[in-house]
């Protein structure tokens, strides 16, 4: 098989990420484009493209939220997997995009293909896959495929191997894999609510944390699956601002497109899934502050880029 796309075939730490517009999908327009502190109606149009785009891309939703209800171990199996993905993500602090990808990838090859529920080697096989295509489309510096596989992996396996998985997920992905998520809002709702409140000391950097963390908690819930995008920020937002009430004026704030009941629903989604224990204790999170606790469960790792490589009991090689 010939391989162009240099997204995926070269093993170099230091390779920065270029994406080949005849392959993958258009570049979107970055949510820090949103934040003008003089005009922020001058955006419309970009936030109308974003609005569009996520319809298009919603549609497996509904579907995959069936499938995981019917099969209950497919969806514990699904947490673990997450939660490897997430203490590497962590490790290498990586950005909360490439969380939320990495996860997004693995529900939409699993909507088309499903593995045996378990501790197989295909659901290692497929985590590391999914966080290096995640890594390599947000990240500048992306780790080795054989360094990404740290902290208690249960196989190893070889880069070729890992390259071959790619190559399946992003066929069956049909090579999306630039998507809307819910960070592609943040700034726009934040910069929305700031106005009708007072900031209080919040900085929107603060606020921004705050939300990225409450995202990337809730990715290991499937109920999140049916919601869009826009819907999950707008909720996420009222959630760090509000006390344990839908404040309408903000909820009305966002934009026309927005629908305001699945927001509401997905607020009530939002605050249960904080309430959940975290490793048997409950998280405290203080809506709005930079000294937030995050209690999002790709923070219970707390080693940083450099620290001493585990040492693997267990090798495999896939179909090596």
């Amino acid at each position: 098989m010939s391989v162009t796309c240099n997204l995926y075939c070269n093993e170099v730490a230091a390779d920065v990420v270029s994406l080949d517009p005849d392959i993958c999908d258009d570049r979107l327009p970055s949510s820090d484009s949103f934040v003008d502190n003089n005009d922020h109606d001058d955006h419309q149009n970009d936030i109308v493209s974003i609005f569009n785009s996520e319809v298009d891309q919603m549609q497996f939703g509904p579907q995959l939220l069936a499938k995981y209800r019917k099969l209950p171990e497919l969806v514990s199996t699904r947490q673990e997997a997450i939660k490897w993905m997430l203490k590497v993500h962590n490790h290498y602090r990586f950005k909360p995009e490439t969380a939320f990808l990495c996860v997004n990838y693995l529900d939409r090859f699993l909507l088309s293909r499903t593995f045996p529920a378990g501790k197989g080697w295909q659901w290692q096989l497929l985590s590391v896959a999914c966080l290096a295509l995640a890594a390599k489309i947000e990240e500048t510096s992306v780790p080795l495929l054989v360094d990404l596989q740290i902290l208690e992996p249960r196989f190893l396996f070889k880069p070729k191997t890992v390259q071959r998985m790619e190559l399946l997920v992003m066929a069956r992905l049909k090579w999306r894999l630039r998507i809307i998520t819910p960070f592609d809002f943040l700034h726009f709702f934040i910069s929305k609510v700031s106005r009708l409140t007072p900031r209080h000391g919040f900085s929107t950097n603060c606020l921004l944390t705050s939300a990225s963390d409450v995202i990337i908690r809730a990715r290991k819930e499937i109920d999140f699956l049916d919601y869009r995008p826009s819907t999950i920020a707008a909720a996420v937002v009222l959630w760090i601002t509000n006390n344990d009430t839908v404040d309408e004026q903000k909820l009305e704030c966002f934009h026309k497109r927005v629908d305001i009941d699945m927001v509401k629903r997905c607020y009530n989604l939002v605050k249960r899934s904080m309430q959940v224990p975290l490793n048997g204790k409950v998280g405290v999170f203080f809506r709005g502050s930079c000294d937030a606790v995050k209690t999002s469960n790709y923070n219970e790792t707390k080693s940083r880029p450099g620290s001493p490589v585990p040492t693997h009991k267990c090798l495999k090689s896939g179909n090596d």
